[in-house]
């Protein structure tokens, strides 16, 4: 039989063990690596395409090491606009990489503030020009948006978690309205997008990997053109049912299986 999609609770040994003496310094030391040598690009590369290859090295090696395999569904919905925001919702420290190894192209991060206080992390998303946002701060948060707006009228896509943080059930929290905001401002699409097995890999407040199959949900892109600050709100829950359904449609075909497995 098979082990369980979902994450069982007390972790086995096995996986702890594993996570203790190969899997945690093997993703330190490819962090350390590779935010050690985006650091030196930094130095001459100010576009920024350099550090962000480093990054999607630095993506790939984490999930390797994770012993997690990766697919990519909607992929044509990446295509189909060349400038837009992405958002997806937020379920682990493990999102991070598999956004940047699934994305095929360079964008910028719109992410929490307490991030950048990471070694290696925080310095690569400071020299790499990634947006920080503090939620706490109204002022903060108008000026992190108001860049971000810049960024993305200059021709680059802007990634956000609009849920703001991790959720600690693997459920959607309510969003915030950045995302909505950010996309109406700069009259570029919303594309929904969610993670799926990334929650069992790694939850908050965990430090033990639980390897299995994880997978990135791209849904179609939202349309902004002609709408405005006013329908921001009506925008954000537009693209909170838009992610849910996506996961949803990667959460049956796992509930059959188990079922199935069961009946068995």
């Amino acid at each position: 039989m098979s082990r369980p999609i979902k994450r069982p609770n007390p972790l086995p040994a096995l996986y702890r063990w594993r996570t203790n003496l190969l899997q945690a310094p093997l993703f330190c030391l490819g962090t350390i690596f590779c935010g050690s040598l985006s650091l030196l690009f930094s130095l001459w590369d100010k576009n920024g395409h350099q550090q962000h290859a480093i990054a999607r090295l630095w993506a790939r090696f984490s999930l390797l090491t994770s012993f997690s395999p990766l697919r990519v569904l909607g992929k044509e919905n990446l295509a189909a606009c060349p400038v837009a925001v992405y958002a997806s919702n937020h379920t682990s420290y493990m999102d991070t990489p598999v956004i940047f190894r699934a994305l095929p192209f360079q964008f910028c991060i719109l992410a929490r503030t307490q991030l950048w206080a990471i070694p290696f992390i925080g310095w690569y998303l400071n020299r790499s020009g990634q947006l920080p946002i503090d939620t706490s701060n109204p002022r903060a948060t108008i000026a992190s948006l108001g860049n971000a707006v810049k960024i993305l009228k200059k021709g680059m896509s802007v990634f956000v978690f609009p849920e703001g943080g991790r959720t600690p059930n693997g459920k959607l929290k309510p969003f915030l309205s950045g995302a909505a905001f950010l996309a109406i401002r700069a009259q570029v699409p919303l594309v929904p997008m969610a993670l799926h097995g990334v929650y069992d890999l790694l939850p908050q407040h965990t430090h033990h990997f639980y390897p299995g199959r994880l997978t990135l949900s791209v849904g179609k892109p939202i349309p902004t053109t002609g709408l405005n600050h006013h329908d921001a709100e009506a925008l954000t829950e537009q693209l909170r049912q838009a992610i849910q359904a996506l996961y949803d449609a990667i959460e049956a075909p796992a509930t059959e299986s188990i079922e199935s497995t069961v009946s068995a």
